[in-house]
This record gives C-alpha cells, structure tokens and sequence, in this order.
C-alpha cells in the first residue's frame, strides 16, 4: 500500500466504490485509469474491481448492463455515463491463446491483479487506502519501460494480442519494452495467428494513431508483422536504389508515417502508400530501380490488406484513394489540381496533400528539393476553394433535367454529355454559367 500518493477519482467512480463497501465487499479503481492518473493523463475510462460478484453488484445499483456476465463484468451507469465494474477474478487455462477455458472468482485483489498483462496496468487505487502496486509497476512508469507481470512467456501464451499491445503502450507512451519481454514475444511471435482479424486491427489502429507511429518497426522486430502483414517484411528488404530515396521501401514508410498526423486514414494510407512497388520493382542497366504504376498496385493491394483486417467499406475506400493519388505526377497549375480535386473529392483532398508532404520527408534530399511543388499544389487548393470553383458533377450549372428538357433520352447520353461537361469546367471555370453549358450541350447532343 502506498498511502502518500493521491489520485484524483471522478464522484461517481467514487460512489460506486463507497456504495460497494457500505454493503461489506471490497473495491478499487483498476488498471489504466490508475496508470494513466500516475502519469498525469486524463483517463478515458475507469474500471472498478471489486470481491463482489456480478449479481451481488446488480442488486446494489438501480441501473446496470450486462456487459459481459461470463468474466465478472457489470456496467454500472451514473451520470449517464457507464462505468465497468469486474468481480475479482482468477483465469483458467488459455488453451487457445486468446481466451481462458474457465474463470473463478476470487476475493483476492492480488490474485486479480496478478493476471493482467503489464506492470504498469496491474495497479488498483483507493481512496482511503491508497495505491496497491504488487508488481513494480510506479517504477516502471518512472523508468519507461514496458513490462509483463510475472513470467512473460505465460503472459503472452495466455493471450497472443498482448504482445502488440506491448508495442502500442511503447507507442503511446513513448516507453521502451523489457528485455525478457521482448525475448518472449519473439519465440512466440507466432502465435498471433490465433488472434482474430479484429482485435489485430483494433491494436493496429491504436499504434498507428499514437505519438510514435514509428514505433511499428518493433512489432517487425519482434517478428509480428510477418504474422498479418508479411508484404512489410518484404518492404523492409526492398532497395530503392534511386537518387530520389535514401532507405528501403519499409524504412521510407516508417519515416512517412512519422510525418503524418494522427488522421487515422491518413497514417493507414502512409502505411501502405508504397506497398505496390514490391510488384512493379524494375532495375535498368545502370543499376538503378524504378516503381513505375507503383501507386495504382499499391492501392489493390492496400484494398486487400484492408479487408483481410475486416476494416469497414468506407474507411477502405477513401485509403485507397488517397494511396492511389499520392504521387503527384499531374500538372501542377489550376486545371490540374482541380482534376485531382475531383477524382479525390473535397473532404479527402487536405488529407492527400499531408500524405503527399510525409512522402516527401521520407526520400532523399535531392527529392525534398520537390517539396515546393507540394506547396504549390496547397496553395491551388486553397484557391480554388475560395474561388468556389466547380469541382465535381453537383456544382455544375445544368442538370440532368435540363438535358432532358433538350430532348435528351434518358439514358447513358445524359450522364455522357454531363461528364464531357464537367472536363471542361474543370479546365476552365468561368464556363460554368447555365447558357453556356446548354449551348455546349446542344453541340455534344447534335455530335452523337
């Protein structure tokens, strides 16, 4: 018990806990809530443990969930918000590598913190009593270091996905991972193909969104990303011998990433902006590499990668639009931009352009001399939004129905005229006035 230090418990948390002890059972604010109190983060859930079991906790609160009954969990809502309370709990065998056969309750704190995955989580608070750290975990915040309670190798054969997550606390906190921890994770690296699709890409996600994107070198270190992402272990092989690169195709992604913002679209989109270029690799005979067309594969093979990590439709298309756009091998001037504008689409288009700059922050120095064309392509971004000049099909200055009313048959011609329409637009703004495109219309009509 350490009782000098004090953590700042929202009222409701501390209800629940005060109403759990005036009916005679324990209880404790556990897990990240408390690292992240420690480290002065503002947590963003809090759990309570408690020695009293799930129906006994029900019968105290007059709103509750079932959240997941089987392990111990009770939602407790207050002040409209819910709040997990967990009965104190021992895990069984973990035959598969994801979950125990069977749990046993205990009345035990120590027994339920000895089961969770990091020192650094395996702390519970009081407010009277104080912090309970069995493990070393205060330390390990003050040293920054990523630990496994206990036997690393049984913490990660109990459930595989914790060895990403060492990964993405390393990530999110900027800590470093032990060094027995690494070691287990390593030999038994393998078993992340017992983990789900889903819970991969959840981790995935929460690594790529931190302060260290970069830090996902480590999960190719440790031997994990030849798990669900074996094209990475490829990339990092990849030479790009070219006077535009510096690193290979991984480590070129591994500085990209770096330069993103935390937009999840975009950093999965730099993640897997140049994964085509392992298929297009050509190598002339001076001994330089080319990657021509390497943007389009890339975006197949990125739509892949995303449904094999059952992301959802609309986050798979716009991050393969934005990696098949983010070469910028088009016309630098106004008609140019406004055509990308219009394949890409207004809300994506910023997004591409920050794409677009990490990209250049991961090659050479000879190439960083480009990065003013990134800055003009900015710049005629902003001007056509200011000029709200016509982008796509819904601000041109005709419709459907006006082609109709020139006695246009409804058809395929109508949406032909439109987008013949639009090309010009798109080179030439100030014809987008309504007797204007009738009378080009008429033209194109008579042409067919």
């Amino acid at each position: 018990m350490r009782e000098d230090i004090k953590i700042n418990i929202p009222s409701p948390v501390e209800g629940i806990i005060r109403t759990l002890e005036q009916a005679g059972y324990e209880a404790y604010a556990v897990g990240g809530c408390v690292r992240d109190s420690l480290l002065c983060r503002s947590p963003h859930d809090w759990d309570v443990a408690t020695s009293a079991r799930p129906e006994q906790v029900k019968a105290l609160f007059s709103h509750t969930v079932d959240t997941g009954l089987k392990h111990g969990t009770v939602t407790v809502m207050a002040e409209h918000r819910g709040y997990e309370v967990t009965t104190y709990r021992i895990d069984g065998a973990y035959l598969d590598g994801r979950h125990p056969e069977e749990v046993s309750f205990t009345r035990q704190l120590s027994e339920d913190l000895r089961r969770r995955d990091f020192t650094i989580n395996a702390m519970a608070y009081h407010p009277e009593r104080g912090l309970v750290d069995l493990f070393g975990g205060r330390e390990d915040l003050e040293k920054h270091v990523i630990r496994c309670v206990g036997d690393a190798e049984e913490r990660f054969g109990e459930d595989a996905l914790r060895m990403m997550r060492a990964v993405r606390f390393s990530a999110q906190l900027g800590f470093s991972i032990d060094q027995a921890t690494k070691e287990a994770a390593r030999s038994l690296a393998s078993n992340l193909r017992l983990v789900s699709r889903e819970r991969i890409r959840d981790e995935l996600l929460k690594l790529l969104c931190s302060d260290h994107p970069g830090r996902f070198l480590e999960l190719y270190e440790l031997g994990l990303t030849a798990q669900f992402f074996p094209e990475f272990d490829a990339m990092m092989s990849c030479a790009q011998n070219t006077r535009f690169h510096c690193y290979t195709v991984g480590m070129h992604t591994l500085k990209v990433l770096e330069h993103t913002p935390d937009d999840p679209l975009v950093r999965l989109a730099a993640l897997l902006h140049d994964v085509g270029k392992l298929y297009v690799k050509t190598t002339d005979e001076k001994g330089t590499d080319h990657f021509y067309g390497h943007a389009a594969v890339s975006g197949e093979r990125a739509e892949l990668f995303l449904r094999d990590m059952r992301f959802d439709n609309a986050t798979i298309k716009s991050v393969c639009i934005l990696v098949k756009n983010h070469d910028p091998r088009f016309p630098i001037d106004a008609p140019g931009v406004r055509k990308v504008m219009n394949r890409v689409g207004l809300e994506l288009f910023p997004r591409l352009i920050q794409l677009m700059r990490a990209d250049m922050h991961g090659k050479s120095a000879y190439a960083m001399r480009d990065m003013s064309n990134i800055d003009r392509i900015e710049e005629l971004y902003h001007a056509c939004v200011r000029a709200d000049d016509c982008i796509s099909l819904r601000d041109l200055a005709i419709r459907g129905d006006d082609l109709l009313a020139m006695g246009i048959p409804k058809g395929a011609q109508i949406g032909q005229i439109l987008n013949s329409l639009l090309q010009e637009v798109l080179e030439n703004p100030g014809i987008n006035k309504r007797e204007i495109l009738l009378a080009m219309a008429a033209k194109l009509k008579d042409e067919k």
